[in-house]
């Protein structure tokens, strides 16, 4: 009983060092201005979020080969959109096509898993891709999840289309925003700041979680 309350007398000093500096950064001007444009970020981002059956070989490489599916639909789909409201109806009118998409390459590789594909506002922590960073947070995102969707997942950006195959489309996708786009450009130069807002959005997303349940 003493070594529970022990333990629980320090995670409680361990959360309060934590809150502690979170406060100390979040007061700064510059950790605000940050957070803002982070906040802005993701409000015009559309992500995509595949989730494999399991983390077997055969599920993973079988969500690899949906995924491309699903790009080249999605390259067709969201080339032209020029903002994130186009972006989220053309997705909202497309969750069929791209579920039969994703059902082709299911067939075609002899499985029989079944395949859901919906618009959801989720949690992504952040996100390191080859050239540029995602802050953590909650984005709107189209979700593809195979079988039980209990593997590892892949998840990149529709809109702007910073994932589509086509090359001219890798050149032109921008954020609307300079300061959006500065920060996409510029990401490897904030990764202290991107791992301190990693740990207010989890703080945000415990919270939040709570009040659901």
């Amino acid at each position: 009983m003493l070594h529970k309350v022990c333990l629980s007398k320090q995670r409680l000093m361990e959360l309060s060092l934590t809150v502690g500096l979170l406060l100390a950064v979040l007061i700064t001007c510059r950790f605000s201005a940050f957070a803002d444009t982070c906040a802005a970020l993701r409000s015009d981002t559309l992500r995509l979020h595949v989730q494999a059956n399991s983390d077997s070989i055969a599920d993973q490489t079988l969500k690899l080969k949906v995924r491309d599916a699903v790009l080249e639909q999605a390259r067709v789909l969201f080339s032209a959109q020029s903002d994130k409201e186009s972006a989220i109806e053309i997705a909202a009118h497309s969750l069929l096509q791209i579920q039969r998409a994703a059902e082709q390459v299911i067939q075609q590789e002899g499985s029989n898993q079944q395949v859901t594909v919906y618009l959801t506002n989720m949690y992504f922590p952040t996100t390191r891709y080859e050239n540029f960073t995602l802050p953590a947070g909650r984005y709107d995102a189209l979700r593809v999840e195979l079988g039980e969707h209990q593997g590892r997942n892949w998840f990149c950006v529709l809109y702007p289309g910073l994932c589509l195959p086509a090359a001219e489309q890798q050149e032109t996708a921008c954020y609307p925003q300079q300061q959006e786009q500065q920060l996409l450009e510029q990401s490897s130069e904030y990764e202290v700041r991107f791992a301190a807002l990693e740990v207010v959005q989890r703080l945000a997303e415990l919270v939040r979680t709570a009040k659901e349940n």
